[in-house]
């Protein structure tokens, strides 16, 4: 196996820090980033403690001073980067019709401009070079879309389009472009996302009825979720593969879900998300009876 100089972003907690340590432990050379300072010396510290060969350091992918400071310090000390695995980006959840152009914003910044302002920064060293990699960690809500998740979704589908034309305007240059999309994994993701409802979840909304329930909601799906290093094991793979595929989703089940979701009428699907997530009548009428129209007989 080929020993790879890799760029992991979002590597603070979850799937970002679980694949920076696994890369590393396959014998890659791994440069860490993120925006926490304390996790990152956590990060540090267990993968000196391995005698690993990993490096952690800040670095923004919203911040364009940031972003050049990492790319001077990896190229001075490494070289181009091999891989690079665009994970950093954070879940947004608030109804579409409440959520506010600045929380909106934010999410697009991070999860798609900040994706693409990291691809920008090192896409010309591998150009030069003719050969490289880079791995969009998008998400099965990237394909399909749930209640209340509509920002996140956005950005996911936005990934997943903009990793598409990468893939076919970067093969001419030997660079290679492949999607992760996981499933529902257990890292501490969905607890976060969920408390960006607590600025929407207030007793005149709409939606209070189905809101205060989000937190039960989380974990039922919960109990479907995995270890993340299945979507390490589909990192590597797709970092060290001859030919890595296109999309790698992870768990496997994950890809059925999405399969039976776009084989069923979008009625019952749609039908079956509103009951899973609380909106009916009855559930939103406890919330806030005045939020309604009358029931059409």
């Amino acid at each position: 196996m080929v020993q790879r100089t890799v760029l992991v972003t979002g590597a603070t907690s979850g799937i970002g820090r679980h694949a920076a340590l696994h890369l590393a432990r396959r014998g890659h050379r791994v440069f860490a980033t993120g925006r926490n300072p304390g996790l990152l010396a956590s990060l540090q510290a267990e993968a000196d403690a391995e005698k690993l060969r990993l490096e952690a350091f800040e670095m923004d992918v919203t911040d364009a001073v940031s972003i050049e400071a990492a790319r001077t310090r990896i190229e001075a000390s490494a070289g181009s980067v091999d891989v690079l695995v665009n994970n950093a980006g954070y879940g947004l959840w608030a109804p579409m019709s409440e959520v506010t152009d600045a929380d909106l914003r934010k999410q697009f910044e991070t999860n798609v401009f900040g994706l693409m302002a990291v691809t920008r920064a090192f896409v010309p060293a591998m150009r030069q070079k003719g050969s490289g990699r880079i791995l969009n960690v998008s998400s099965v809500g990237g394909r399909i879309t749930f209640p209340f998740g509509g920002a996140y979704h956005a950005t996911k589908y936005a990934v997943e389009s903009m990793s598409d034309a990468l893939r076919l305007e970067l093969h001419p240059f030997g660079i290679d472009v492949a999607l992760i999309e996981p499933g529902m994994i257990n890292t501490n993701f969905a607890a976060q996302t969920v408390s960006h409802l607590a600025a929407y979840r207030t007793s005149d909304s709409p939606y209070a009825g189905a809101l205060a329930e989000a937190d039960a909601l989380v974990e039922k799906a919960e109990r479907f979720g995995v270890d993340p290093s299945c979507i390490s094991e589909a990192i590597a793979h797709a970092s060290e593969a001859r030919r890595p595929r296109t999309r790698y989703v992870a768990p496997l089940r994950s890809y059925f879900g999405i399969f039976f979701m776009k084989l069923l009428p979008t009625r019952w699907v749609d039908a079956a998300l509103r009951a899973f997530s609380g909106l009916t009548r009855a559930k939103l009428l406890s919330g806030r009876r005045s939020s309604l129209p009358p029931a059409v007989a």
